[in-house]
């Protein structure tokens, strides 16, 4: 499904006292002070390995190694990679 250059959405949790403007679905933790949120993470897929796990890239250069399958990770919408095409990493011609 996912081949090399395809621009990936994923929605990471995270956890602190001070969610970013970015922060969807925001809950306190229910014994603290700190919040539970989602943030969307636009990547581009680097690699797939033989055994179908996909490498992925962002925009920093870090890289993630998930299966297609993770529920966390979908294809970039037509309208995301019109509106956030300057936040999908580009990838570098390796050699």
């Amino acid at each position: 499904m996912y081949k090399r250059g395809d621009w990936v959405v994923y929605r990471m949790q995270k956890y602190s006292d001070r969610p970013g403007p970015r922060a969807t679905n925001v809950e306190p933790e229910p014994h603290g002070e700190k919040y539970v949120y989602h943030v969307e993470k636009f990547w581009t897929v680097a690699d797939v390995l033989p055994d179908g796990q996909l490498v992925l890239v962002t925009r920093r250069g870090k890289r993630h190694v998930l299966s297609p399958n993770d529920p966390q990770l979908r294809p970039a919408r037509w309208w995301e990679r019109l509106m956030y095409r300057n936040r999908f990493p580009e990838l570098q011609d390796e050699v």
